[in-house]
């Protein structure tokens, strides 16, 4: 390694560039799934410029050694887990907004530009970038792209490979592929640029992205609707969908999420209540009427109350509820298990009209396996996210989790629906992957791989 190190060196001079302490590099190991390996990286690279992940690469190839790109270590599938004596290549210094095109509604950024940081950069022009991950204050647009994230916004905006026009790609050869366009349109060869979203770095390193902005939405209005049974708030979810309207959120949380936020910053939530639905309408001019009409489906589902936000404050507070869930349920977890507290964290997508049968079904896992489920979601575009607690220390407890978290993968493919709505797949779930596209499904991910990739130097061992 003495060797590839000093090439490693020579590429990337300034200070930080290299990373060789131990404890520097245990900080690198992994993301924030839990429960799926990872080893100690060789050696952390931080490059600023495409050339320098070019460096890097070809010094990677030379010396047989596998990469592994990391952005900010938010991923909730083991997708960015070094393996032992890999090179850890992080984005997180290439975080340069390198041009925002007001009259082309386009941004061009770097991979480490923070999501929330590009979204109030382009507010200011009065423009929006819409994807919006849980993490969005956190997590860097290389990683969104990465594993196509998505996020509250999805049921009206879509997930980020929606947003995505063009990109600037280093493969493990170093050469570097420009794939895409800026333009409003355009259909000329393979969509090389769709290959490399979701692909988790399998395929090659995104060093410059190019996404689709829009002009800036009118000012939302938002429900919170409360129901006795997490059913029920299905129901709701399915009708609204089913009318026509197209709401700019519709978020579900259950009774266990609810308890586990509240416990962790308390705000009046109904911690009685089974199920609580948040909705926005961001419709303009039609929004007050369109709000009613969400209003008076939740009602029809037997929803018990209904509270439409007085204002943008109290708007903001609900959506800062939802965001919360991942945190709280880690503070349940360690409440529940002191010293060995932890989350499974699902993300399961069923078509909108299967919805109800997933939540039941979800319901049903719980309390067969007696382990404790919490809910949350993108309700409106049939994906939740089931979090199961439990104790790491406890082999029995992780095996329990581990067939709970099966048995929801199982139901979710059985209602004609997918291992993953915008998580990824990780080490998390690449048996499941399997399962979904079949032997003809593995062996086409194979084929692009070893044509990208032949020493599958690039993030070894992910996806499949």
């Amino acid at each position: 390694m003495a060797g590839l190190i000093a090439q490693l060196r020579a590429a990337l001079p300034h200070d930080g560039g290299v990373l060789t302490d131990p404890d520097v590099l245990r900080s690198y190991e992994h993301d924030e799934a839990d429960l799926v390996p990872y080893g100690t990286p060789a050696v952390v690279v931080r490059p600023r410029t495409t050339g320098q992940v070019s460096a890097v690469l070809r010094a990677a190839g030379r010396h047989r050694v596998p990469v592994i790109p990391q952005g900010a270590r938010s991923g909730l599938a083991g997708g960015a887990n070094a393996i032992d004596g890999a090179i850890v290549l992080s984005l997180v210094g290439m975080n340069e907004i390198i041009d925002i095109d007001t009259e082309n509604r386009i941004a061009v950024v770097q991979p480490g530009v923070v999501n929330a940081q590009l979204r109030r950069a382009v507010a200011e022009v009065g423009l929006y970038y819409p994807p919006d991950p849980g993490s969005w204050e956190q997590s860097t647009i290389g990683g969104n792209v990465s594993t196509d994230a998505g996020g509250m916004c999805c049921v009206k905006y879509g997930v980020t490979s929606d947003h995505v026009l063009g990109l600037e790609v280093v493969l493990a050869s170093g050469e570097v592929l420009a794939c895409g366009r800026r333009t409003a349109k355009g259909v000329a060869g393979y969509d090389l640029t769709s290959l490399f979203v979701g692909a988790e770095g399998t395929l090659g390193v995104i060093t410059e992205i190019t996404v689709r902005l829009r002009p800036a939405p009118e000012p939302s209005l938002t429900l919170v609707a409360v129901f006795d049974t997490f059913a029920a708030a299905g129901a709701a979810v399915s009708a609204v969908v089913g009318s026509g309207l197209q709401p700019s959120m519709l978020e579900v949380i259950d009774r266990v999420a609810m308890g586990a936020i509240e416990a962790y910053r308390p705000m009046d939530l109904p911690t009685a209540a089974a199920a609580l639905l948040i909705a926005s309408v961001d419709s303009g001019s039609r929004a007050p009427d369109d709000l009613a009409a969400i209003a008076a489906m939740c009602r029809s589902a037997q929803a018990s109350d209904v509270f439409v936000a007085a204002d943008e404050a109290e708007a903001d507070a609900l959506l800062a509820a939802r965001r919360l869930a991942h945190v709280s349920l880690e503070a349940l977890a360690a409440r529940l298990f002191p010293g060995g507290g932890g989350i499974m964290v699902d993300d399961v997508a069923v078509p909108r009209t299967r919805l109800v049968e997933l939540i039941e079904g979800i319901e049903r896992i719980s309390a067969e396996h007696g382990v404790v489920v919490a809910t949350v979601g993108h309700a409106g575009d049939g994906n939740l996210h089931p979090v199961i607690v439990i104790d790491r220390s406890d082999p029995v407890s992780i095996a329990q989790g581990q067939r709970v978290f099966d048995a929801i993968m199982a139901l979710g493919l059985a209602l004609g629906g997918t291992s993953t709505g915008e998580h990824g797949v990780g080490l998390l779930k690449r048996d499941w992957l399997a399962r979904e596209i079949g032997p003809t499904g593995l062996k086409a991910h194979r084929s692009i791989k070893a044509a990208l990739d032949p020493d599958n130097i690039l993030n070894p061992g992910k996806i499949f």
